[in-house]
């Protein structure tokens, strides 16, 4: 991907697109306005663009300019979220138009400015098209021109970087299961390994079973694809910091003997979304160089149906003590987490603990599909992962640990079940997973990213399919730390 930073006038740049933020002033058409005899603004009046968020207006030029299209697309009040929607709706538009070569032109942007939108827009450009004939296949866009501050060599390495791991993370989220289960997705963690400093294990079925991984266990014994657990290790010289990362690694969720509809096993591909998360957040944190130690760990497994699958009522009890009983089959990845979680907090020097997974149906009903939900005690903890979220405008939203809903989990038999009913279901979950990480011992945060991680149509930033969030925002938030 070549990145470049013209001084050419906007008329004058050769490119397949050009996009153009626009507020809801309009005053950014004033210089193109001319070059079309006063045809923009008698278009944007016709069609009604005003600049709005998201909006978009797209016109061939006819040659009256260099760029062979030209877009417009609706900045709003011009905040830099707002410019970042924009950005990433200009290079979703850019697949349509089949672009090689796009310049983005939002007026006064800095360096720094200039690196988020080409992230925005990358991100935006994105299409999974590997099982489609060739001739079907929209190209990507290989030369970016940005109209900002001209970013060193660096910064645009860093930024390019970025938009590689988030791009892995939703291949891998959007592969079909048939092709990506626990053995292929630990296979593609070894993708990782090719970075120095980074080191990956991996933890078969019988492994697991002798480790007492009883979480991995019992979810992946219904299926012919044997569960596995994945640690990812980096360790940078100097590290300022130490930190483990958590996913969910449910290659396919059928709902074991709680059997989903038809309808609700479409997209359980998705469902290992956490794992990618975590596995590309941990791979660009090391392809960045940071000086943050990192250990990751996933618990891969498919929660398929057969006359080995768990049972309702069976009771597990984790290598900490918990015992766990059964309620709900369909309740699979907070079983494998607790695995991951009790490991990771075992791990010597960890300050902070974090997770992610497509957990509950209940956070896409609070916070819907732009908003990850956030479940932790730590205030500081918060705050630093919402301000990290914040600046590469991915939705994170906390939601309360609220300790009195443990008595929902409360069961006969055993210590604690599996679910906690239908009221508060994304927080019963969240306290689930807190009876396996240590007490006093590493800072936690729980990521329910259910709604953002897989998105069934397009929005305006992003295609249908997996999208990647989270992975920016958590490399921006390791980047802070020490």
């Amino acid at each position: 991907m070549n990145v470049q930073f013209p001084t050419d006038s906007i008329t004058e740049i050769q490119c397949d697109v050009l996009a153009v933020g626009v507020g809801t002033d309009l005053k950014e058409l004033a210089d193109l306005d001319a070059a079309f005899d006063g045809q923009l603004t008698r278009e944007t009046s016709a069609k009604q663009f005003r600049g709005s968020v998201g909006a978009m207006l797209h016109l061939p030029t006819f040659g009256r300019i260099g760029a062979r299209d030209l877009v417009l697309v609706g900045m709003g009040d011009g905040s830099a979220e707002s410019r970042r929607t924009a950005a990433g709706r200009a290079g979703r538009e850019a697949r349509s138009l089949r672009a090689e070569r796009m310049a983005l032109h939002f007026p006064d942007s800095s360096a720094e400015e200039g690196m988020q939108l080409l992230e925005a827009a990358a991100a935006g450009n994105y299409a999974f098209q590997m099982y489609k004939p060739e001739d079907e296949r929209s190209p990507t866009v290989e030369s970016w021109q940005i109209f900002a501050s001209a970013s060193d060599s660096d910064q645009v390495q860093a930024a390019l970087k970025r938009i590689r791991w988030q791009g892995w993370a939703r291949d891998l989220v959007n592969m079909p299961p048939a092709d990506l289960y626990p053995e292929s997705l630990a296979a593609k963690a070894q993708d990782l390994a090719s970075i120095d400093g980074v080191e990956v294990e991996v933890w078969d079925f019988e492994r697991c079973q002798a480790e007492g991984c009883v979480g991995i266990v019992a979810v992946g014994q219904g299926s012919d694809k044997p569960g596995c657990l994945i640690r990812v290790t980096y360790r940078p010289k100097g590290a300022a910091d130490h930190i483990a990362l958590v996913g969910k690694g449910v290659t396919f969720d059928a709902g074991g003997l709680s059997l989903k509809p038809s309808s609700g096993m479409q997209t359980m591909r998705c469902d290992m979304g956490g794992a990618a998360t975590m596995l590309a957040a941990t791979g660009a944190i090391a392809d960045l160089g940071l000086p943050v130690a990192v250990d990751c760990f996933v618990g891969a497994v498919e929660n398929m149906v057969s006359g080995n699958s768990y049972k309702l009522g069976d009771i597990l009890r984790y290598r900490n003590g918990v015992t766990v009983e059964i309620h709900n089959t369909d309740a699979e990845g907070r079983l494998v987490l607790a695995d991951c979680l009790i490991r990771a907090c075992e791990v010597s020097g960890v300050s902070t603990v974090v997770d992610a997974a497509t957990l509950t149906g209940a956070a896409v009903v609070a916070v819907g599909s732009d908003f990850t939900g956030l479940f932790t005690h730590d205030d500081g903890l918060a705050g630093s992962l919402l301000a990290a979220a914040d600046e590469v405008s991915e939705g994170l939203w906390r939601l309360p640990l609220h300790a009195p809903y443990k008595e929902l989990l409360k069961s006969d038999y055993a210590q604690i079940k599996n679910v906690g009913g239908r009221s508060a279901g994304a927080t019963t979950a969240a306290l689930f997973l807190e009876h396996f990480v240590k007490k006093d011992g590493p800072r936690w945060a729980h990521l329910d990213i259910a709604g953002p991680a897989f998105l069934d149509k397009a929005s305006t930033r992003y295609a249908p399919g997996g999208t990647g969030q989270m992975v920016r925002a958590l490399t921006t938030w390791a980047s802070q730390l020490g």
